[in-house]
């Protein structure tokens, strides 16, 4: 069945923008800073330019499979079997991203907020709320990401941009940090991106699949300058040698950071509640973006009936890691191997896709000559 094209691409762009902004922020200016030292500011803009690669290989193909989803795109063009190998990995991948992120929204919540409950309580609640929304169709996924990005972007922008008021520029020089070795921490900062990939099932969905490219560029480039200003907000605030032993900096600017006169002091309360919302698109994003694929790599019709067939499984691979530290290393593991997965595979699948158009071109040429 014919997917309905009603989706925007201001549409595609917020929800592009509310799945990459999410509950890596947090951690976000350490892991820059543990790279490229000052320098977090350049290595946070040269990973965006790699997000941005990335997102051209995947907006191409759209473009040229406009009614297709990489499901189905991959099969016709590396051939069935391949084509099915590399979806069932790509599930079985944001499957793994899906419970790493909503364990990293339980151990956030349980250390920060509520101490005495158990962290499988948090992670169930969460992993429940995206299983019931994501029994929706693709114009309910669609509104709920166009109504959340405000609260998520206006409120954050703001904080950040009231906590500059204490920054101290010395901080931020030398600019270069570490020199050629912070390249060495592109990979893990271009992971932030991954959610994005969502974007090679929502081109069907598209009223001009052929403005995919401007989507993702917006998307990735709002998403950039806003972890740009997060991690020079941050190192601003307290240099970093500070950041290092700060195990979540962004939260520690919204408990640092207050508004002129004190007419609110508790900014992290509302930071939280916040970034709350931010997780849960971000596993919206996920959580559907692995039961679309997973519903035509079994060619139903119908992808409610897998929704909580899931739940469980993620559940599990959530409550893996024992402790929190092996839990960001899990996550370290996964999202810079898994950019060979959602970045360069498309790239592949591409380079594949002109060959194939430019050997049936030739052939046609020559028929026509005979």
């Amino acid at each position: 069945m014919q997917p309905t094209r009603n989706m925007t691409v201001g549409q595609t762009t917020a929800i592009l923008i509310s799945t990459i902004i999410g509950v890596g922020i947090l951690r976000l200016p350490l892991a820059s800073v543990e790279q490229a030292e000052t320098g977090a500011p350049l290595l946070t803009l040269l990973f965006t330019v790699t997000a941005f690669v990335g997102m051209w290989g995947i907006a191409k193909l759209g473009s040229l499979f406009p009614d297709e989803t990489f499901v189905e795109y991959s099969e016709r063009i590396i051939g069935k079997w391949l084509g099915r190998l590399y979806t069932f990995i790509i599930i079985a991948f944001f499957t793994l991203l899906t419970g790493f992120a909503a364990r990293e929204f339980g151990a956030v919540v349980v250390t920060s907020v509520l101490q005495r409950t158990p962290i499988e309580v948090t992670v169930i609640v969460m992993l429940l709320m995206a299983a019931v929304f994501t029994r929706g169709d693709m114009n309910s996924f669609t509104y709920i990401h166009s109504f959340y990005l405000p609260i998520i972007l206006v409120p954050l922008l703001i904080i950040v941009l009231v906590s500059l008021k204490d920054a101290n520029p010395l901080y931020l020089q030398p600019v270069l940090g570490n020199g050629f070795k912070m390249i060495t921490g592109i990979p893990q900062g271009a992971a932030l991106f991954q959610g994005a990939f969502i974007l090679a099932i929502l081109i069907p969905f598209m009223q001009k699949p052929k403005k995919a490219f401007k989507a993702s560029f917006w998307g990735v480039a709002i998403s950039g300058c806003f972890f740009i200003m997060i991690v020079v907000s941050t190192l601003a605030l307290f240099g970093t040698e500070e950041i290092k032993t700060i195990m979540w900096p962004t939260l520690e600017i919204a408990r640092a950071t207050s508004f002129p006169g004190n007419t609110l002091q508790r900014l992290d309360v509302i930071f939280l509640a916040i970034w709350v919302t931010a997780v849960f698109t971000t596993i919206f994003s996920n959580y559907m973006l692995t039961i679309q694929a997973l519903k035509q790599f079994l060619r139903l019709q119908d992808h409610k009936m897998l929704t909580l067939f899931l739940l469980p499984i993620i559940f599990l691979i959530a409550m893996l890691p024992g402790e929190t530290i092996e839990m960001y290393r899990y996550i370290k593991i996964a999202g810079t191997y898994g950019l060979i997965l959602t970045f360069a595979f498309p790239f592949l699948l591409l380079i594949v896709a002109k060959i194939r158009k430019w050997q049936k071109k030739k052939k046609n040429e020559k028929g026509a000559r005979k």
